[in-house]
């Protein structure tokens, strides 16, 4: 047993000050707020550890190289599959070994791997099935973020079921039940990584085999998750072939649960946000990249007030900063709503903190029974000073967190994590290497 001493802690009721913590292995065991200073002392505020509810962990390596000439999402997405097509399992580990250690160091402690990139060139299996699933586990591992893959099926280039082009081969088992069989052989062999389903996109998984990762994820019991109307396109084809939106095709199919959550849905119709609340589903809403691509501004107080629960992700790391995202939200609806105020910053920390949307229930909250994981922010930085407590994740940056505990160990010390000495030199040089 640890007995920590925090200065200021957000708490499920809200902020609390002098709070002694106790943990024992990997859970907390109590929490006392007024307490004189005991133990190890956390000055600052300790908040629990933030979520990261979809990443594509290899579009980390496109960040500020997309922004000459303009262009578009599609123009963006070219360079994307360029990216895609020179990965191997031992680069793709390289990279995603340091992109988790930079996700760790803003304060994340879990990470949602929307991971569709599954084959070696021309959609040729390797000799493991799984070998690129495993190095991304290898990655998250060495860099000690919980991990949740969220094995994404993509069988096709269009909503009209046209066949996978070019690196979209490398995507493909080919149909939804080799997808299915490929997922059944796979096994992580650690605590800190559970296993969940994607369908890609209504573009990508014909309709007549969306039932098949519905009813997989349905009887494994995990999460499924699907990127949504991230562009009007999208409902455009999806409305001309099936006569229904993105969202309607996928509740026709079963797949609009309490379990589902639909990425980005930055296009619904009414009736969408209708169907999605009414299914108690939830929706990842990725502020930093929506505004990076030109995607448009989410309806996210729409949604919540519907009865859908929101998360947030970095999906391509154009910004790795769960304080970007968390404001995001807000910040957005602002624009949209030229008023403030849409979302409180207790509501703003629980869409930041929603471990639930992968499969971890039990994380999230400083509370009696809850996994351990921590993060500490320095109240005293340039940007930080004087803000209240429950302000704070409002005005912090990702270099304002100063340690990180997962699963009771800490990762991050004084701003350094124990397992990656100089991440950043590492990561210029792995990218500087993968597109050369």
């Amino acid at each position: 047993m640890t007995t920590y001493w925090c200065e200021h802690a957000l708490l499920p009721d809200g902020p609390a000050d002098a709070v002694a913590l106790r943990i024992d292995d990997d859970r907390i065991t109590g929490v006392t707020p007024g307490q004189p200073r005991q133990g190890t002392v956390l000055t600052g505020l300790v908040t629990p550890g933030f979520a990261n509810a979809h990443s594509h962990a290899f579009h980390r390596a496109l960040r500020g190289r997309t922004h000459s000439g303009g262009g578009t999402f599609f123009t963006w997405r070219e360079r994307m599959y360029a990216v895609a097509q020179r990965l191997d399992p031992v680069s793709y580990y390289r990279l995603a070994r340091l992109v988790y250690t930079e996700m760790v160091l803003a304060g994340f402690t879990s990470v949602g791997e929307f991971h569709y990139l599954h084959h070696g060139p021309g959609g040729v299996s390797y000799s493991d099935p799984n070998a690129l699933s495993h190095a991304l586990v290898a990655a998250a591992g060495d860099a000690g973020i919980r991990l949740t893959l969220l094995d994404t099926c993509y069988l096709a280039s269009g909503v009209d079921g046209t066949a996978p082009e070019g690196v979209q081969q490398r995507y493909s088992d080919g149909d939804a039940d080799a997808w299915a069989e490929r997922l059944a052989e796979f096994r992580s062999g650690s605590p800190l990584v559970r296993v969940g389903a994607a369908i890609h996109s209504v573009r990508a998984v014909p309709a007549g085999q969306l039932p098949v990762p519905v009813e997989w994820a349905r009887a494994h019991g995990v999460p499924l998750h699907a990127h949504v109307s991230e562009q009007t396109g999208e409902n455009d084809e999806c409305l001309a072939v099936h006569g229904r939106t993105p969202t309607g095709l996928l509740a026709d199919a079963g797949a609009v649960t309490q379990d589902f959550v639909g990425v980005h849905v930055t296009h619904p119709s009414e009736t969408d946000i209708g169907l999605l609340g009414t299914a108690g589903a939830g929706v990842c809403l990725c502020p930093t990249t929506e505004r990076d691509l030109g995607d448009g501004i989410g309806p996210g107080r729409r949604l919540a007030d519907a009865g859908v629960s929101l998360s947030v992700g970095t999906d391509s790391h154009a910004v790795v900063d769960p304080f970007e995202e968390m404001r995001g939200v807000e910040m957005h609806e602002r624009l949209a709503a030229r008023a403030r105020g849409l979302f409180s910053p207790a509501e703003l920390l629980a869409a930041g903190t929603r471990h639930a949307h992968l499969g971890w229930s039990d994380v999230g909250a400083i509370a009696p029974g809850a996994q351990a994981d921590l993060v500490r922010i320095a109240t005293d930085t340039p940007r930080t000073a004087g803000s209240e407590p429950l302000g704070v994740p409002l005005s912090a940056f990702a270099s304002d967190v100063r340690d990180v505990m997962v699963a009771g160990r800490w990762l991050v010390r004084d701003g350094r994590h124990k397992h990656a000495a100089n991440p950043a030199t590492e990561l210029a040089a792995e990218i500087k290497e993968l597109l050369r």
